[in-house]
């Protein structure tokens, strides 16, 4: 009788070296496998597809040599793009997943904790008292806005613990307060700021690029050995506090941990390109949907949240030429029927 202990049904055992040991999700690594080709033919089409549509060849062409008639439209109207989007995306799909799992709850997104309520305010607040007049300042005043409505709602929630229900109405009351001093603003506002600042709660890949691409791209990166360390904290959150105690979890410091992390990436994902709304609400479902995995995978749902934002970017630029939709209103059409559904499958279930 072998003394292994018995893996899990689809289940592989991985040692790369003599100390490593990965257990692999089969399903998941196949899941994978299809997303990343999937998302590089999402990718390939949007820098296809426009006004003025340009063979994959051509596109090809262009990035290798940086030269030739369609340089402008290619390297830097809709590669720029492209990458921005899937870089969102995937943020959102991380910051879904993890907050999803510290929530215990599949309707639960980063704005529920108050991230894009608090981005916006803070944009509305630092555009309506003058402190920032630069544009390319705007993302960071973002980000430091939605850190700060999140930390607000965990300090808020605390009791002696970290409750997951408490957690989430407290971030619903923060998140109705901010809005309402959004909506002060807008008000009172001159008509040009009030345009501007309503375009950018819509949520918008126009005219991002390299210079949003990059801080995201190296925040994704920082944050890699965090996601390694989430990806084994999911699995004992999934089960109840008190089990997950039993086993020697710390599941507040885990519980903040993994919600640090969520509202990072969402917070920088809201500074690129705005308050966009349910990528994170379904990107993570959708992963776990197509893995059939108890927790929800990081890795799929960053997939999916990177195919589902360029994709649905290439329908917002295309579906009504020359008139271009914001993005954010796009996926809140597609995403306001799915959440119905999700809400109905709930309450059919119970």
């Amino acid at each position: 009788m072998s003394g292994r202990p018995a893996l899990a049904a689809g289940v592989t055992l991985v040692r790369p070296h003599p100390r490593v040991s990965l257990l692999l999700h089969r399903r998941s690594a196949a899941v994978a496998v299809v997303l990343l080709v999937l998302l590089a033919a999402v990718m390939v089409t949007s820098a296809c597809v426009g006004q003025t549509y340009v063979a994959p060849v051509e596109v090809w062409r262009t990035l290798r040599t940086g030269t030739g008639p369609h340089d402008l439209v290619v390297n830097e109207l809709r590669v720029p793009r492209i990458a921005v989007g899937a870089l969102v995306g995937a943020a959102l799909g991380l910051a879904g997943a993890l907050v999803q799992t510290v929530t215990r709850n599949p309707l639960a997104s980063p704005d529920v904790i108050g991230v894009g309520h608090g981005a916006a305010a803070a944009t509305v607040l630092a555009l309506a008292t003058g402190a920032v007049s630069s544009p390319g300042a705007m993302p960071v005043v973002s980000v430091l806005g939605g850190l700060a409505a999140a930390a607000l709602v965990y300090v808020l929630a605390w009791r002696q613990g970290m409750q997951p229900s408490r957690f989430v109405l407290t971030g619903v009351g923060i998140g109705v307060a901010l809005s309402a001093v959004v909506q002060l603003y807008l008000t009172d506002s001159e008509l040009e700021a009030a345009e501007q600042i309503k375009l950018w709660l819509t949520g918008s890949l126009n005219g991002r690029g390299w210079a949003q691409a990059v801080p995201l791209a190296v925040v994704l990166g920082l944050s890699l050995p965090a996601l390694v360390w989430a990806s084994r904290a999911l699995r004992p959150l999934g089960l109840d506090p008190d089990t997950a105690a039993g086993l020697g979890v710390r599941v507040d410091r885990v519980r903040l941990g993994l919600t640090v992390l969520g509202v990072v990436l969402a917070a920088t994902a809201t500074g690129a390109a705005g308050p966009i709304g349910f990528v994170a609400l379904t990107a993570p479902q959708l992963a776990r949907r197509l893995t059939r995995t108890p927790q929800l995978p990081l890795l799929n749902a960053a997939l999916t949240g990177a195919i589902v934002l360029v994709a649905a970017d290439l329908a917002a630029r295309t579906l009504l030429p020359p008139l271009e939709i914001p993005v954010g209103a796009l996926t809140a059409l597609v995403g306001g029927p799915y959440l119905l559904w999700l809400l109905g499958r709930r309450t059919g279930t119970r």
